[in-house]
């Protein structure tokens, strides 16, 4: 079925049948409204609770398609350019609003070195900000739910590998974020104390992170 929204957005929505007793909203990257109901609400029930819900739907809508586009963008460092393919280039560059690469492989690869090379050289910058602090390793990878993870007793800093697409300073924050796991394990007053002390601008880096 379809709906349209108040602003005049027209989507399709799939209702999916569960035996669980709440009603769950979800967009894909196909912009498609996921319905995931129980076996006894009807349609005309879900759709009075889509048109009650229609702004925070709008909303949630909005971010799934500017995420739709931005999947088609390449994001470093806090910008977005326009992905150009050139053979003939030997390196990757950046021109203006344009990365230009000689092929999606070469651009891959140059990523991964860039993630390498920013996070390596921020950790060692931001060790400055402790007086004291255990060696460990540095670690990335691609996570789903987590900026970062600090193992204590793995002696491990593992951040995600999407960290790239951020600014420096959002990059930054996540590292003494989990640097500050070794003072202490759990989110506690004096956790947040010991990151204010090394970021003190760390509530507003955390909303940007959620946006």
């Amino acid at each position: 079925m379809k709906h349209t929204f108040s602003d005049g957005t027209t989507v399709d929505v799939e209702i999916i049948r569960k035996k669980n007793k709440n009603l769950y909203f979800r967009f894909k990257s196909d912009l498609v409204l996921y319905v995931t109901a129980p076996m006894y609400i009807s349609v005309k029930e879900i759709e009075k609770l889509i048109d009650k819900n229609d702004q925070d739907l709008l909303k949630m809508y909005e971010r799934q398609e500017q995420k739709v586009k931005d999947d088609e963008l390449f994001l470093y460092l806090g910008n977005k350019y326009y992905i150009k393919i050139d053979e003939n280039v030997p390196d990757v560059r950046f021109e203006g609003n344009e990365v230009i690469a000689s092929s999606l492989e070469d651009l891959d690869e140059f990523t991964e070195k860039e993630i390498q090379r920013v996070f390596s050289e921020e950790v060692e910058l931001l060790k400055n900000c402790f007086s004291t602090l255990p060696d460990f390793t540095l670690k990335y990878r691609t996570m789903s739910t987590r900026w970062g993870v600090c193992n204590t007793k793995k002696k491990t800093i593992t951040l995600n590998k999407e960290l790239i697409k951020k600014d420096v300073e959002l990059i930054d924050y996540v590292i003494i974020h989990e640097m500050c796991h070794f003072f202490e394990a759990n989110h506690s007053k004096k956790f947040w104390h010991l990151v204010g002390l090394a970021y003190p601008n760390y509530k507003e880096a955390r909303k940007r992170l959620r946006d």
